[in-house]
């Protein structure tokens, strides 16, 4: 008995039993598609929230007070005072791989224009801050270094902003604003961005030159954080201790002693939430193999179930010639059958059912080739695992016993 007619005979029990056949293989289907989609959205996921990052700044490092003592009670990061203007200068003249930096303060308060207002904060800055944060100038411009030196009161908002201030569709360049009581006139608006990975609306911004905000609003000369960005996101951690040698040196820290500042980077968030996503994808993948170990498990019912049905059929084979490895092939043939062509079906039907969760929910879907070529080769293995004991049972058969069998 060659190969091909242990193939055709395979086949054609299968085709005597079609609907039992395909009851076999749904559990491969499901099984299968489960996976492909769970793994496109786990994927998906992570590139998106990777983009979102990306767009706050990629190379982002943020350098803000610690928590310290005084007196003997431990101050909490927000009300320490920590941070100078001569830590930003050292920062800015002596870090190595940073390519930008920005003194940062900021307040919360109320925006106001005409009979509009809403609550936003304000945040004070350099020129440097929009390369940083990789925001654009869509309109108007960004205050200049004279600005700066002026402490003018002058600021670009964010899209956010004009359309809670501007609701009759006025031209926001060169008009007034109110931040609490001091006055801002507005000379560029800035590209919307949209929200980011954290649910934060990154157009509902206004930026102010810092010395004008330390002055006219906070009445304070120090700074509430540095931002700088890296020269590339793979020398992030290179300029993160850089960084954090000089401040510790500019505040006389002693070896041992605790910062009483810190400093992170966005590829720290960058890894926590990759490996956050990659977790839930593992746990969803997981969820969904349980679908092929049960259409595993129906595979081997069926089989067995074949084989009780078919005793007489193997007794006349091996009557006439066929031996025990022709009988295992047969069976063994007819489970790898179900589970290629569930397979096959599964991958399909999990390729569409991804396509339809980005189409219809708007969820970001990145299906991969290894988590298809994945979820094939397992459902095979599968087939070969759980049909292989059915079929050494029916090998094994007595052909005078099995031709007796009724």
């Amino acid at each position: 008995m060659n190969y091909r007619n242990l193939i055709k005979i395979s086949f054609r029990a299968l085709m005597n039993n079609k609907l039992r056949g395909f009851l076999t293989m749904l559990g491969i289907i499901i099984g299968v598609a489960s996976v492909i989609a769970m793994l496109a959205i786990g994927q998906g996921s992570k590139s998106s929230i990777r983009s979102q990052i990306s767009e706050m700044g990629s190379n982002l490092i943020m350098i803000q007070p610690g928590n310290g003592q005084f007196g003997g009670v431990r101050q909490s990061a927000g009300s320490m005072q920590t941070l100078k203007m001569e830590d930003y200068k050292r920062v800015a003249n002596e870090a190595q791989y940073i390519a930008h930096s920005t003194p940062v303060v900021s307040s919360s308060g109320q925006v106001i224009y005409g009979a509009n207002n809403a609550p936003t904060s304000v945040t004070g800055a350099n020129t440097e801050y929009l390369d940083i944060r990789t925001y654009k100038v869509e309109r108007g411009e960004m205050f200049t270094d004279e600005d700066l030196k002026s402490s003018r009161k002058v600021c670009v908002v964010g899209a956010t902003i004009v359309k809670n201030l501007f609701t009759n569709g006025e031209d926001p360049l060169g008009k007034v604003i109110r931040f609490n009581k001091t006055p801002f006139k507005i000379i560029g608006i800035l590209e919307a961005k949209g929200y980011n990975a954290m649910g934060m609306d990154q157009d509902d911004i206004i930026i102010a030159p810092f010395t004008t905000i330390q002055k006219r609003i906070l009445s304070i000369t120090y700074i509430n954080s540095i931002f700088a960005s890296a020269v590339s996101e793979e020398l992030s951690e290179a300029a993160t201790e850089s960084i954090s040698s000089i401040i510790r040196e500019n505040h006389k820290l002693r070896e041992g002693e605790e910062d009483d500042f810190n400093v992170r980077s966005q590829e720290e968030l960058t890894s926590m939430l990759s490996s956050t996503t990659d977790i839930m994808t593992i746990l969803l993948a997981c969820i969904a193999g349980i679908s092929l170990l049960v259409g595993g498990i129906g595979i081997m019912n069926i089989m067995y179930v074949s084989v009780t049905e078919r005793t007489r059929e193997i007794g006349l084979r091996m009557s006439i010639g066929a031996k025990g490895r022709h009988i295992l092939l047969q069976f063994l043939i007819e489970a790898i059958i179900i589970s290629v062509t569930g397979g096959v079906i599964g991958v399909i039907l999990g390729i569409g059912s991804a396509a339809m969760i980005k189409f219809v929910i708007g969820w970001p879907i990145q299906v991969q080739l290894f988590s298809v070529i994945l979820s094939f080769l397992v459902c095979t293995v599968t087939g070969v695992f759980f049909g292989w004991y059915p079929a050494k049972k029916a090998s094994g058969l007595d052909p005078i016993e099995a031709i007796r069998y009724e």
